[in-house]
């Protein structure tokens, strides 16, 4: 397990039991995160595939949030995290790690804390548990390009897709909506 720059988001690495057969990996043992403090309750899995320069995101929920577990189980993406939760100390400010079937790290983001991502590889399969059941009502996005987050994104204007729906999101200046709450204890 290691921190991030943004307090709560933690990197994991999983054991890996490799051989010229091929792999076993464990992606998640509920005992195990929670000796780690990650001690939500997941109740749904979800998993996207996408091509190259495919940008999901930034989503985040609004209300109690959902807290997601993110790992790359085909290719190569670059997951980007925002903390959006007010009163955090890293309130507005961004983090990137690359996720993929290699490294099989996964990726712990708390509620409050935006997500997208862009695969870098032909195609990639993104594969994450969230605490909270997918609800329209509650759903909702930051611009990916917001000058004020500022994200790098690895991939140049003319090789990224983005949907319609998120072409529309707004900037985080515009957020209107209560927002998850920074708990010191995140940190």
């Amino acid at each position: 397990m290691k921190p991030t720059t943004l307090p709560g988001v933690l990197l994991l690495t999983p054991r890996v039991f490799a051989d010229d057969r091929g792999f076993f990996c464990e992606t998640f043992r509920a005992e195990t995160l929670s000796e780690h403090g990650i001690t939500e309750r997941f109740v749904q899995d979800n998993h996207s595939r996408s091509t190259r320069g495919v940008v999901r995101g930034l989503h985040f929920a609004i209300g109690a949030g959902s807290s997601k577990l993110v790992r790359c189980g085909r290719g190569e993406i670059w997951d980007v995290v925002v903390d959006l939760r007010l009163g955090s100390p890293t309130y507005s400010r961004w983090e990137a790690v690359e996720l993929s079937d290699e490294n099989m790290q996964i990726l712990y983001i708390p509620a409050g804390v935006a997500h997208g991502f862009c695969v870098l590889s032909d195609v990639a399969d993104v594969i994450y548990k969230q605490s909270a059941y997918y609800d329209p009502a509650v759903e909702r996005g930051v611009a990916w390009n917001d000058p004020a987050i500022g994200i790098e994104w690895p991939l140049s204007a003319d090789q990224i897709s983005v949907s319609e729906r998120d072409l529309g999101a707004p900037l985080m200046s515009d957020l209107s909506e209560p927002l998850v709450e920074f708990v010191a204890g995140d940190a």
